[in-house]
Formats: structure tokens, C-alpha cells, sequence
């Protein structure tokens, strides 16, 4: 299982997996111009997320990567949200995603798709 990521370490590895590999200078600069950060906080949670093993930077130039695909965060925290707030049941969860929001029948059918070739 893979640990869990908080919302600012979030923040950062979205960037990173959008412009990798990026030095950690550029991602404090993307930081600051998309969500108001100053360099020392980008700092900070890049070296969190190093040394919880997310990230890897590399000299010269600090240059950051991910360790962990996006695709594999996703999962992790699908499976925690269904466990946390669902009790397991995939059932309540569609329900909840789907009572308010109308699809278009292109998303019906590639919903029905995921399900049947799963």
C-alpha cells in the first residue's frame, strides 16, 4: 500500500507529473503561479515527499521525478474513500457519483464498457 498523500503533497505532484522531469526551482516558480506558494513551502514538501519516497531529485540542478504513477495514486485513494466514507460498497459510491449528475450517453456507454470488460 502505498502512503498516503496530504493535499499540499498532492498539490505538488500534480505538478510534477504535468512538467517531469523539472527542477525543483521551476516547480516552486509553477507553485507559486498556480496556487500562491513561496519557494521555502514548495521546499518543504518536495523534501517530504523525497523522503517518504514519492519523488526522487537528482543533481545537478535538483532535478525532480516521480517514484509513484499518478494512475497508482488514484487507486489508493479510490480504495480509501470507498473503505472510509462507502463501508466497501461500490454500489453506494455510483449511487452518490451518479444522483445528481446527468450523463451524456457517450459516458453511459463507457461506463457499461468499464464494467463489462473488467
Amino acid at each position: 500500500m502505498i502512503q498516503k498523500l496530504y493535499d499540499s503533497e498532492n498539490k505538488i505532484m500534480e505538478i510534477l507529473w504535468d512538467n517531469e522531469p523539472v527542477s525543483a526551482k521551476q516547480l516552486s516558480l509553477i507553485a507559486a503561479q498556480k496556487i500562491g506558494w513561496n519557494k521555502n513551502t514548495t521546499y518543504t514538501v518536495i523534501r517530504k515527499l523525497e523522503n517518504k519516497g514519492f519523488i526522487k531529485r537528482e543533481d545537478p540542478g535538483f532535478i525532480c521525478t516521480s517514484l509513484v504513477s499518478r494512475t497508482s495514486i488514484q487507486k489508493e485513494e479510490a480504495k480509501s474513500l470507498l473503505s472510509k466514507v462507502f463501508n466497501g460498497s461500490r454500489k453506494a459510491l455510483f449511487s452518490a457519483l451518479l444522483e445528481d449528475e446527468k450523463l451524456t450517453d457517450d459516458e453511459v456507454r463507457e461506463i457499461k464498457d468499464l464494467i463489462e470488460n473488467r
